[in-house]
């Protein structure tokens, strides 16, 4: 698949670029994709079991290339079985640098691991501290944003239920549609900023 990805690059003029792992490859099958994403001009670079080091190269090896977006949403980390909180938000966060090394212009999101497994699964507390590096990482950078994509998965009994993911890992389309409608409205907001932004320069342009 990163071939193809690299194959893309050539020809694809995407406004969002969507980079990540599993929940961002299966994003493309949901229907907020169908009635949002899909609209915005994006492209989608997932693949289901990458790490945060396979993206890192991915990205180090081409798929950046070529390509101009307005914004790129990141979500990777999930999969990095075995690692410690602290290697997985090093990770990221060399992505983070990768990416506003080769596209400038972008404005990066970052989206929060989501809460996984059972109540006392310890994936729920790696992946709570992860998100706690992550916001702490991202203060004062105005071009980079975390958003928080947990909006209510754990039920007060510290279950999650099958309705939003079906193994307590896998986002059903209910859980997509309740997960992204935070990053859905970020993406509109900043599309409609630029695009005022756009127009004001255009405006200035013709006045002089």
């Amino acid at each position: 698949m990163h071939q193809r990805f690299v194959t893309e690059t050539r020809d694809a003029e995407p406004e969002v670029l969507w980079v990540g792992d599993s929940l961002i490859q299966n994003l493309f099958n949901s229907r907020i994709w169908d009635t949002s994403f899909c609209l915005m001009h994006s492209l989608n670079f997932g693949i289901s079991g990458d790490r945060t080091e396979n993206v890192l190269w991915r990205l180090q090896n081409g798929e950046l290339e070529n390509l101009s977006p307005k914004m790129i949403v990141l979500s990777v980390g999930q999969e990095n079985y075995g690692d410690t909180p602290e290697k997985i938000a090093e990770g990221l966060q060399a992505i983070c640098s990768l990416i506003r090394s080769k596209q400038p212009q972008a404005f990066l999101i970052v989206l929060t691991l989501l809460p996984r497994g059972s109540p006392d699964s310890p994936l729920r507390t790696r992946n709570v501290k992860v998100n706690e590096m992550m916001a702490e990482y991202v203060k004062g950078n105005s071009r980079l944003q975390l958003v928080n994509i947990d909006t209510g998965f754990v039920q007060v009994d510290g279950t999650i239920s099958h309705h939003d993911m079906f193994d307590y890992m896998s986002l059903t389309q209910k859980g997509y549609s309740k997960a992204f409608e935070p990053v859905n409205e970020l993406l509109t907001q900043l599309l409609q900023e630029m695009e005022g932004e756009v127009g004001r320069t255009e405006a200035e342009g013709s006045a002089d």
